[in-house]
């Protein structure tokens, strides 16, 4: 709901008031209770978003984030070193397992 802002043409009271855009502007003056009251053109307030991604704060700075890149990179060879070893590993293990259990089982050959 927008924000109005009044003002009293008899007393010169002030106000703002929050009100539906469908409703009919106030009359009486809450002050004085006399019917001099007039809505005022103002500028307004600038549009409010609410909800992630509409706030300035939720979007990082260039150099933000050219320093999160540079930290993932430097971050990555460590990863990689250390899952090279893990598939190394992998692989010799399993070719371990391929070879013993190959020569565990006799080869059937179709008798014909």
């Amino acid at each position: 709901m927008p924000t109005y802002d009044y003002i009293c043409a008899a007393c010169g009271h002030a106000l703002e008031i929050m009100q539906p855009m469908s409703e009919a502007p106030k009359r009486k003056c809450p002050e004085c209770g006399k019917l001099k009251l007039k809505r005022q053109i103002g500028m307004g307030a600038g549009i409010l978003f609410k909800g992630s991604g509409f706030y300035q704060t939720d979007y990082r700075s260039d150099s933000y984030n050219e320093g999160q890149k540079a930290e993932k990179e430097r971050a990555k060879p460590a990863a990689e070193k250390k899952t090279g070893a893990a598939s190394k590993q992998n692989k010799q293990s399993g070719s371990d397992k391929g070879a013993s259990s190959s020569g565990d089982k006799p080869s059937k050959s179709p008798d014909k």
